[in-house]
């Protein structure tokens, strides 16, 4: 074999050029510097003042590219996120790929009555064990808004649930800055103090701008709060062509990329090196039906746009999985696997929403199970296969010979489980054993399974003690979010 030979076969993947990448920048920084985003924080705008910028009526910050260019750098390259109990879980870098949940969805599909209703604090529960379970969920998050609790202290809620039923790390939501640094002390509670946590952080803050160009006064705060504490921010525009954005992809993709460099420049200006997720959400609007689209083609080509870019600036990216499918059928099933697969090739380090459904308004555990087997599967495509001698196998073949069969040799023996993927739930049965066992659907398969999890699966608990004190902390947060008003 030639000695310069790269024996492993790997799937490799771009959309866009170094070029294309390059004049997308040139546009997104002429954007930030004649254009401007309006920051409706005034601290934010005296900072940016200071930084550099120019700034106009209405709080229009101009931010010169040069800045831009500084604060990318400044931005660290990898992002290492721990268990809840100091174990290193993910490193978000280069193009590492790890798959979790995703966090607002207002109503459930019930697993034992298969309706549709508004979603509750058990479950988030159900979520957080069901992914726990499943070891191709990397992270976890709320899977869900829950309605049975008080809005104001419904992320509280959301976190200390959890906290309780996982060790993965966690992606998560909150109202504001106030709601946002009692999860923190949750956060620090579990971890054992402050300092720990920023050594090895387990949560990861999801916020955005408000398109277009917008900074609103309560992302603002949280951005310089999680920049402060040292907390990992995923802080990402979620656009939407046509009504948010330019309709075409290119107009949608420059200004999308744009938002997502302001926030990279706050971020770093309140706080240089602080830890930070960037990217963005570009849906396509469906016109006649007015709704966005988790599971068009276009969002995959703008996902895999936005990916090339903020590879090449660097930084931890994100992406998103999902569906428009309101149930678990075939449409949930396809638009999954098409959009597993397509973020990670790629090669997006923190791919959220695996299991969403109904336009991102719809969550069912028995989907994270369903996401949990393609996920393995489209892993099984991103490793490839090896070219080596050992696994061309000329040795095997020339022993077996014509006429002969490999089921008794070693070199099967040997390979077959690393080399070929098996398959959990998926039908792999002949027809008649399939028949025998009552034709089961992948629906029921994977709905049978979420239940049995939930039946049987036991997250590690925290000790009594942490316990207790987070009880005590979601006990006065009820009394002191109460009342606040979350300006937007």
């Amino acid at each position: 074999m030639n000695s310069g030979f790269k024996t492993q076969c790997v799937p490799n993947y771009r959309l866009l050029t170094e070029e294309q990448i390059q004049e997308i920048h040139r546009a997104s920084l002429e954007v930030l510097e004649t254009v401007g985003v309006r920051l409706l924080h005034e601290g934010a705008v005296e900072l940016l003042r200071n930084a550099g910028c120019r700034v106009k009526g209405d709080n229009i910050v101009q931010i010169p590219n040069w800045l831009v260019e500084e604060c990318i750098r400044s931005a660290p390259s990898r992002i290492t996120m721990y268990s809840r109990d100091g174990v290193e879980a993910m490193r978000l870098e280069g193009r590492n790929i790890h798959f979790g949940l995703g966090t607002d969805l207002i109503s459930t599909q019930d697993l034992e009555t298969g309706k549709t209703r508004p979603t509750r604090l058990q479950d988030v529960i159900n979520a957080a064990r069901v992914a726990d379970y499943c070891a191709e969920i990397d992270f976890i998050a709320s899977f869900g808004l829950p309605r049975d609790v008080p809005t104001n202290s419904m992320y509280v809620e959301c976190a200390r649930a959890m906290l309780e039923n996982s060790n993965k790390p966690i992606f998560l939501t909150a109202g504001g800055e106030e709601d946002l640094a009692v999860i923190i002390e949750m956060a620090v509670v579990v971890a054992g103090g402050e300092q720990a946590l920023r050594e090895k952080p387990f949560l990861i803050h999801y916020s955005e701008p408000t398109a277009p160009l917008t900074h609103s006064y309560n992302a603002v705060r949280k951005v310089f709060l999680c920049a402060e504490k040292g907390i990992p921010i995923n802080y990402t525009p979620g656009d939407i062509m046509g009504a948010s954005t330019p309709v075409t992809l290119a107009g949608g993709i420059v200004q999308a990329t744009a938002e997502a460099l302001s926030g990279i420049v706050l971020h770093q200006v309140r706080v240089k090196g602080a830890p930070i997720i960037s990217g963005f959400v570009l849906t396509p609007l469906d016109m006649k039906k007015g709704t966005t689209c988790y599971g068009a083609p276009d969002f995959r080509l703008t996902n895999s746009a936005f990916a090339d870019i903020f590879h090449h600036y660097g930084l931890p990216i994100w992406s998103t999985v999902g569906s428009d499918a309101h149930c678990l059928d075939g449409q949930a099933a396809m638009e999954h696997a098409f959009s597993t697969l397509m973020a990670a090739l790629d090669g997006a380090n923190l791919i959220h929403d695996v299991g969403y459904l109904g336009q991102g308004l719809l969550s069912n555990p028995a989907s994270i199970v369903m996401c949990s087997e393609i996920i393995s599967y489209v892993k099984r495509i991103i490793r490839g296969f090896d070219l080596s001698r050992e696994k061309m196998a000329v040795d095997v073949i020339r022993q077996v010979g014509p006429g002969g069969h490999f089921l008794t040799q070693m070199h099967t023996k040997t390979h077959f489980q690393e080399e070929i993927w098996q398959a959990k739930y998926l039908n792999r049965d002949s027809p008649d054993p399939w028949a025998k066992k009552g034709r089961p659907s992948y629906e029921k398969v994977v709905t049978q399974k979420a239940r049995n999890i939930l039946e049987t699966h036991q997250p590690p608990p925290l000790p009594e003690p942490v316990r207790q004190q987070l009880a005590e902390i979601v006990d006065r947060a009820a009394e002191e979010l109460a009342n606040i008003q979350f300006i937007s």
